[in-house]
């Protein structure tokens, strides 16, 4: 496929775009360097809706503006379904799941879980955190790169280094001040970019919407009945609602780069209120997003053809740069830049926590003296540089549907860990032995399912139930122990929690 170029103008748009994330960066460092309460929750002052658009900036990313359109262009808005997911998990999250981490005062998630098992799940759910958001960084950084080199014949090498490169700077100097107010400027842009593009595009189009929604109806690019039948293709909306619960519930009780926002806002009331401004925005996405692949696919039904042998991953910075005026074309390529950036600056933050809290911290704070914000900004140095490494491998591969990659990703290593954290929240006879059996025969279960003709969501179904089922079976043949204030002690009604204050529906 020939290059077309992005052509000067669109670079200077995407340039000053890059230097300005570079100077909110700048901005907070001073605030960010003075303790880890600082450069991990913001100190507790970041307002409600600001987290609750740092949440959704952080949770969509670039998947969403390249991926979420490419879906609706191949199929149809099946994958919608998980959007509804994400409202309906919110009451759920609100009532059972945030007085736990804002009671308990945590700085990782994982803390919780030695609160309930013991120190050797907090470091299995710390390291599987590290490694499942090393490669979701990859598959981030990936996307902008293949966005760039579409429409360029610079070296991918060069466009990783730098997508990557300045994510770790702004975060390195920062902390999660920097990263939330970056995330809300990078949040209202890829909004604003997505809008941009749907309206834009429907305006290139010979007879615009009309056009749109009957080329729509008879290629079955919407909602059929058909998606509403159980099965295991990957457009049945049932499975894909479900499943999609069980992701949802992974990335908002078992993943550190939102549970980390919890501890941002200065109550409960607030974080609350966060999570639902993050829902609202989650299904207005709905329209947005599946509606751009929507209409891109009229478009090249019916004004032009794409390239022979084209990766459709590319479909929407192709469409930017082909098709919209100079300098719109830049300031919609910063969209996708400011996407993945979103989610890169977070993944590292959270990252760095784990690392500097979950084990620095807990095993080595008196032997090792190593200022801690030093070695935060250090773990972001090198797990940046790692997850750059890793985006080089998808460019040199070609990957496409990368959407799929992620979802496979998040079944086998994210997924089972909700479900440990589901067995310490709502079951007293659980334990750490039975639980970490679990975890391992529900990613070895996950595996053999993926292997199938199985979606990647019913993948996520299978993985949690597995690890729930599992986990408990196991933990019967093993007696029942806690930690608390007296030392170790047979468990039998949830002693810690109940003295924190924190409610719990134990069975």
């Amino acid at each position: 496929m020939d290059k077309v170029g992005l052509g000067a103008v669109n670079w200077i748009v995407l340039i000053v775009y890059l230097v300005a994330m570079l100077g909110v960066g700048v901005y907070f460092t001073k605030r960010s360097g003075k303790n880890t309460d600082a450069f991990f929750t913001a100190s507790g002052k970041i307002p409600a809706w600001a987290a609750g658009f740092s949440i959704y900036a952080t949770t969509l990313s670039a998947i969403t503006f390249m991926s979420t359109p490419e879906q609706a262009f191949l199929s149809d808005w099946s994958y919608a379904a998980g959007n509804l997911a994400i409202f309906a998990i919110i009451p759920i999250l609100i009532y059972f799941y945030i007085p736990f981490f804002r009671k308990l005062n945590v700085t990782t998630a994982y803390e919780y879980l030695e609160e309930r098992f013991g120190p050797s799940l907090r470091v299995v759910g710390s390291l599987l955190f590290v490694l499942y958001h090393i490669g979701r960084v990859a598959i981030v950084i990936y996307l902008p790169t293949l966005a760039i080199t579409s429409v360029s014949s610079i070296n991918p090498i060069v466009i990783a280094s730098v997508v990557g490169g300045l994510c770790i700077i702004y975060t390195f100097l920062g902390g999660m001040e920097g990263v939330i107010w970056s995330d809300v400027i990078q949040g209202i842009l890829l909004l604003g970019g997505a809008i941009l593009v749907l309206v834009l595009g429907i305006l290139t189009i010979n007879g615009g919407w009309s056009t749109v929604i009957n080329d729509a109806l008879v290629n079955d690019k919407l909602i059929t009945t058909d998606n509403f039948k159980f099965g295991a293709a990957a457009a049945a909306i049932p499975i894909i609602f479900i499943g999609s619960i069980f992701n949802n519930l992974h990335q908002y009780t078992a993943s550190q780069d939102v549970v980390q926002r919890y501890q941002t806002t200065k109550s409960i009331k607030e974080t609350n209120r966060s999570l639902w401004t993050n829902g609202i925005l989650a299904l207005i996405t709905i329209p947005i997003f599946y509606g751009m692949g929507t209409v891109l696919f009229s478009y090249y039904s019916n004004v032009e053809a794409l390239p022979e042998g084209f990766n459709t991953s590319a479909i929407v910075p192709y469409f930017i740069v082909t098709t919209l005026p100079v300098g719109v074309a830049g300031l919609l390529i910063a969209a996708i830049f400011a996407a993945c950036q979103s989610t890169i600056s977070s993944s590292l933050n959270s990252i760095s926590a784990c690392i500097t809290v979950d084990f620095k911290q807990r095993f080595f704070d008196k032997t090792w003296r190593l200022n801690d914000v030093v070695l935060a900004r250090l773990v972001i140095i090198i797990t940046g540089i790692l997850g750059m490494s890793a985006a080089l491998y998808l460019v040199s591969t070609n990957q496409a549907e990368t959407w799929n990659l992620f979802l496979a990703m998040t079944g086998l290593f994210g997924v089972p860990i909700a479900g440990i954290f589901a067995l310490g929240i709502f079951t007293k006879r659980a334990n750490a032995p039975g639980v970490l059996i679990g975890l391992i025969l529900s990613a070895i279960t996950s595996y053999f399912i993926q292997k199938t003709s199985f979606s990647p969501f019913a993948v996520s179904v299978m993985a949690f139930f597995s690890s729930c089922i599992f986990g408990y079976i196991a933990s019967i043949f093993f007696p029942t122990y806690t930690k608390n204030t007296t030392g170790l002690t047979i468990y039998t009604k949830n002693e810690d929690f109940i003295k924190s204050g924190v409610k719990q529906n134990i069975s």
